[in-house]
C-alpha cells in the first residue's frame, strides 16, 4: 500500500494536510497508547512521506500507527449517554370478551389502564449509559434483537427526541441535532452505492459534496487518493462497485468504500451500523482495522456488531453488551474475564470471549429471572471499578466551542470550516452544508450523468419504445384526409398520441427508487440539499426529452398529414415537450411518495388512466356530470389535448364537410349520391338555403366547438402544461424533505 509522493504533493501547503510535530513511524503492536492523534488527513500524509519511494505488493500490509508523543494526553472529545429509555408501540392482540374467558386479576377495572399501557409497548433500550472517547472505538454486542441498532440510532439523533428519553452530551454539552449532522457520519449496514461507478469515482464524488469548493481540484483528487491508500483500495480503485448484474468489487471492498464516502471530511463521530455484517473473517478483520486507524486519528468510532472475533475484540477499547435492551457488560474487552469471574460464571481458558458472554446471556434470557441478576451486578461492578459516569479532570476536559476549535485548527471537519469567534456558538463553527447550491446542483448532474452513460439500455428502451409507437401510429394514421371521417381519426390520434406520452413516462419510476436510499443517507448528514437534487434531477431530465419529442413529432407530423406547416410542426413539438416534462415530474413526484416500484406502477397507470378518462375525449367537457367537472380540469391530458386539437383546427377557412359529404357519418352513407343530392335539396328547402355539393358544412372552429374546446386557447393549454410540471417538481421537493427524515418515531 504506496503512496506515491506526487500524488501528495499538491497538499503540502495546506494546514490539515501538514504534519504539525515532528513524527516517527513505528510498527504497530499491542494497544497503543490513547493520545491525542494527527487527523486522518495528517496520518494520510505521514504514511505517503514514509512510504515515498517504496513500493508494496502485499495487499494488506502491517499496520503502522504514528508515535505522537509530543502530543498531550489529553482527551478532546468526550460523548456521553445517560439513561437513554426508548419504547416502541405494538400491535394489540385480539382476545376474547371477557364472557367468554377466565376473569384474572388484571382484569378489574381499577387494572385495566395500567394494563393497558404496559401491552402496547415494547422497551427497546432500558436505561442504558455509557461513554465514548476520542481515539477509541465502542462497541456495541448483543444478540438479534437486543438493542444494538436501537442504541445506534438514538446516539446518531436518529429516533425522534419526543420519543426517546435521556441525555446525549458531547463534553458535557447537549448535542443539537443540527450540529450533529456536521461533525459526524453514519455508515448503514446495507453499502449503498451506485453500482456503475468506479471506487475511485465514488469516493471523487463524495470529497466533491462534502469538501469546500476552496479547496482545488488536485487537492481533492490528492485527498481521495490518500483515503484510498488508506482503505487498502489500490488494486479496486478504476473498478466499478457492480451489482447482481455487473461484475465489481468484492463484500469486503465495498463496505471499506461505504465507509471512505462517510470519513472524506474527516468527521469527529462516526456511527456504523453492523459494518462486519455479512462478511467473512478476513475482510470483516481489515473493516475493523480501519476503524481503528480512522479512531486513532482523532475520531469517536461507535459501531455495532454482532460476535466478533478473537482477532476483532483485541482491536476494540470498550464494549457494552446489550440484552433485550439492558446493559449486561460495560467496560474493556480484557475486562471481560474478570466480570464474569466475578459474576460467578468464568470464563473456560480456551473459550471465546464473547461467544461465551453470549450464550450465557441467552441461557440467563431463557430462565424465569431473565437477566436481572447479571444488569444489577454490571451496576454494582462498575461502580465498584469507579467505571460509571468517570469524572474526567477538569484540566483534560475541554468545552465543546474549544474541542471543535482545536479539532478545526488541525484540520479535522475539512467540510468548511470557518474561522472561530470568541463569541461563536459551537454550532456556527462548521457551515451546514460544504458547498453552495449550484456547485451541488452541478456535481449532482455530474454523477447523474455518469451512471447514465455507463447504463445506455435504461435510455435505448424508453427511445425503443417511443420508435415503435410513433412507427405504429404514422402507418396506422397515414396521411389522413380532409373528410368527416378524417376529422374523427384525427381527434383519436391526438387522445391516444398525448396519453401514449405520459404512460411512457412511467419508467421514471425505478429510476428515483434505485437511488432512494442513497439520497436518503446522504442528505440525512447534510451531503447537499434536497432542493439541489430535485433542481439537478429536473436538468439533467431535459436533454433526453428533447431528443425522445424530436424524435416522436418527426416520425408522426408529417407522416399522419398534420396541418400547420412549419409553425404547426413547431407547436406540436412543444408540446410534446411539455408532456414529456410533465409526465416525468409526474411520475417522478408519485415515486417520491411511493416507495414500492410495483405499487408505483399500479398507481401510475391508474391515475393516467383517469385522466385520461376525463380529458374530454370520451365525453366532452359540456356532457361531464358537474360532480366530476373538478377532475376534468386537474386532467393532465386535457391541456395537450385540447392544444394540439386547436392547432390542427384553429384555421377556419379550411373546410372538413361539404355538402354530400354531411352523410358519411350517418347510416345514409352508402346510399347512392343522387338520392342524397336529392335529399340535400329537400333540406336546403326547408332551411330556406341554397345547400350544394360544394357547400362547406363544418370547418375548424365547427369541429373544436363541437370537442367543446373552447374554453382555454392553444397558448394557455401549452403554459398550463409546462406549469403542471414545475408544480409537480415542487411536490416533489416536499415529498422528500417531508417523507426522507430517516428517524424512528
Amino acid at each position: 500500500m504506496s503512496l506515491e509522493s506526487d500524488s501528495m504533493s499538491p497538499v503540502t501547503d495546506r494546514p490539515f494536510f501538514r504534519p504539525r510535530h515532528c513524527m516517527e513511524l513505528q510498527e504497530f503492536s499491542g494497544r497503543p497508547k490513547h493520545t491525542m492523534s494527527p487527523t486522518l488527513a495528517e496520518l494520510f500524509q505521514l504514511v505517503g512521506d514514509g512510504r515515498r519511494g517504496t513500493e508494496l505488493n502485499d495487499e494488506s500490509p502491517a499496520h503502522q500507527v504514528l508515535d505522537v508523543r509530543n502530543d498531550p494526553t489529553s482527551v478532546p472529545f468526550v460523548l456521553s449517554f445517560n439513561n437513554l429509555t426508548y419504547s416502541v408501540k405494538t400491535r394489540r392482540k385480539m382476545t376474547l370478551p371477557l364472557c367468554f374467558r377466565k376473569t384474572t386479576e388484571l382484569d378489574l377495572p381499577e387494572n385495566m389502564e395500567e394494563r393497558s399501557k404496559d401491552c402496547n409497548r415494547k422497551v427497546l433500550l432500558n436505561d442504558v449509559s455509557g461513554e465514548a472517547r476520542e481515539g477509541e472505538i465502542l462497541a456495541v454486542l448483543g444478540a438479534s434483537g437486543s438493542g444494538k441498532s436501537t442504541l445506534i440510532d438514538a446516539l446518531a439523533d436518529r429516533i425522534a427526541k419526543e420519543s426517546l428519553k435521556g441525555t446525549v452530551t458531547l463534553n458535557g454539552e447537549v448535542l443539537e441535532s443540527k450540529l450533529l449532522k456536521v461533525i459526524s457520519a453514519y455508515v448503514l449496514q446495507e453499502d449503498l452505492l451506485f453500482p456503475m461507478l468506479t471506487v475511485e469515482e465514488t469516493l471523487m464524488f463524495s470529497a466533491e459534496f462534502r469538501l469546500p469548493r476552496s479547496l482545488s481540484a488536485s487537492k481533492k483528487k490528492a485527498r481521495v487518493q490518500a483515503l484510498i491508500d488508506q482503505l487498502g483500495l489500490q488494486n479496486a480503485a478504476k473498478t466499478v462497485i457492480g451489482d447482481e448484474e455487473h461484475r465489481g468489487v468484492s463484500g469486503g471492498e465495498r463496505r471499506r468504500v461505504s465507509i471512505g464516502i462517510d470519513i472524506i471530511h474527516d468527521p469527529i463521530i462516526l456511527f456504523l451500523d453492523e459494518p462486519t455484517s455479512g462478511l467473512d473473517s478476513t475482510s470483516a478483520f481489515m473493516v475493523v482495522k480501519v476503524l481503528q486507524r480512522i479512531a486513532r486519528s482523532g475520531s469517536i468510532v461507535i459501531m455495532s456488531i454482532h460476535q466478533p472475533s478473537y482477532r476483532i475484540l483485541n482491536l476494540l477499547d470498550h464494549m457494552i453488551l446489550l440484552s433485550r435492551g439492558q446493559t449486561v457488560f460495560s467496560g474493556s474487552p480484557a475486562s471481560l474475564p474478570e466480570f464474569f469471574s466475578d459474576f460467578g460464571s468464568p470464563i473456560p481458558e480456551k473459550e471465546n470471549k464473547t461467544e461465551f458472554a453470549l450464550d450465557l446471556i441467552r441461557e440467563l434470557e431463557g430462565s424465569p429471572g431473565g437477566t436481572k441478576t447479571i444488569v444489577d451486578f454490571n451496576k454494582s461492578w462498575l461502580i465498584k471499578k469507579n467505571h460509571l459516569h468517570k469524572n474526567i479532570e477538569n484540566g483534560d476536559k475541554l468545552s465543546l466551542k474549544d474541542a471543535i476549535s482545536k479539532s478545526i485548527s488541525r484540520g479535522k471537519l475539512v467540510s468548511g470550516a470557518t474561522s472561530v469567534d470568541s463569541n461563536s456558538n459551537p454550532t456556527s463553527l462548521v457551515p451546514t452544508f460544504a458547498n453552495p447550491f449550484w456547485i451541488e446542483i452541478f456535481v449532482i448532474a455530474k454523477r447523474s450523468a455518469t451512471n447514465s452513460r455507463r447504463m445506455p439500455e435504461l435510455f435505448a428502451m424508453r427511445l425503443g419504445a417511443i420508435l415503435v409507437t410513433g412507427f405504429i401510429l404514422a402507418t396506422m394514421f397515414w396521411k389522413l384526409d380532409e373528410s368527416p371521417k378524417g376529422v374523427q381519426e384525427r381527434i383519436g390520434f391526438f387522445a391516444f398520441a398525448m396519453s401514449t406520452i405520459f404512460y411512457t413516462c412511467a419508467e421514471a419510476i425505478p429510476m428515483f427508487q434505485m437511488e432512494r436510499y442513497i439520497f436518503m443517507r446522504e442528505t440525512d448528514f447534510n451531503a447537499y440539499r434536497r432542493s439541489s437534487y430535485v433542481v439537478s434531477h429536473s436538468l439533467t431530465s431535459i436533454p433526453s426529452i428533447l431528443f425522445l419529442s424530436l424524435t416522436f413529432a418527426a416520425i408522426t407530423y408529417w407522416a399522419v398529414g398534420l396541418a400547420g406547416g412549419l409553425s404547426g410542426f413547431l407547436f406540436f413539438f412543444f408540446m410534446i415537450i411539455a408532456c414529456f416534462w410533465t409526465g416525468t415530474s409526474f411520475v417522478t413526484f408519485l415515486s417520491g411518495v411511493v416507495s414500492h416500484v410495483m405499487l408505483g406502477y399500479t398507481v401510475v397507470v391508474a391515475i393516467l388512466a383517469y385522466f385520461l378518462l376525463f380529458s374530454g375525449f370520451f365525453i366532452t367537457r359540456d356532457r361531464i356530470p358537474p360532480y366530476w367537472i373538478w377532475f376534468h380540469y386537474i386532467s393532465l391530458v386535457k391541456y395537450p389535448y385540447e392544444g394540439v386539437l386547436q392547432n390542427e383546427f384553429e384555421d377556419s377557412s379550411k373546410c372538413f364537410v361539404r355538402g354530400i359529404q354531411v352523410f358519411d357519418i350517418t347510416p345514409l352513407v352508402d346510399f347512392p349520391t343522387a338520392v342524397k343530392l336529392k335529399m340535400l335539396k329537400a333540406m336546403s328547402d326547408t332551411l330556406g338555403m341554397n345547400i350544394t355539393s360544394t357547400t362547406c358544412l363544418t370547418n375548424g372552429s365547427d369541429v373544436l366547438k363541437s370537442q367543446a374546446v373552447t374554453d382555454i386557447g392553444k397558448w394557455n393549454c401549452l403554459w398550463i402544461t409546462f406549469g403542471l410540471g414545475f408544480l409537480f417538481r415542487i411536490l416533489f421537493y416536499f415529498a422528500l424533505a417531508l417523507g426522507s427524515k430517516n428517524k424512528r418515531k
